[in-house]
């Protein structure tokens, strides 16, 4: 079997729909947009917005595909980390997205270090209620 071969086998059995995370992903995605709406205060929207974010990411992810529970948790985190950067840069005016409000919404304005610490609150928060309820749900 060739390299590519072997890279296809290897994506074909990681890629599958996990309907638990799909549906807790869909649960916490309304959640989500209703902070980023209509939230405006100093906790909910800044705080909990940022960890229900990775926790989203981290069921997304584990959706569609199969990964050890630390590393989707790892790329969740990653992904704050990425969009957090992108706000230090500016990239919204460097892409020329300053006035679009969805885009303002969901990549955000704002570089703060409290937001890369709630997007590691939301990657253990997410990796130890995952652990929690598997041991709950397994015999």
């Amino acid at each position: 079997m060739d390299w590519c071969a072997q890279r296809i086998d290897l994506l074909t059995n990681r890629v599958r729909l996990h309907r638990g995370y799909a549906l807790a992903a869909a649960a916490l995605l309304p959640i989500e947009i209703v902070i980023a709406l209509f939230v405006r205060d100093s906790f909910v929207r800044p705080v909990l917005g940022d960890v229900l974010a990775v926790v989203l990411v981290y069921c997304a992810l584990l959706s569609v595909i199969n990964l050890r529970r630390w590393t989707a948790a790892l790329f969740a985190f990653l992904v704050g980390v990425v969009i957090e950067i992108m706000q230090y840069v500016d990239a919204l005016t460097l892409l020329g997205l300053q006035d679009n409000p969805i885009a303002r919404i969901v990549l955000g304005t704002t570089f703060t270090w409290e937001d890369i610490a709630a997007y590691a609150v939301g990657a253990l928060i997410a990796v130890s209620a995952d652990a929690a309820l598997t041991a709950r749900l397994e015999p």
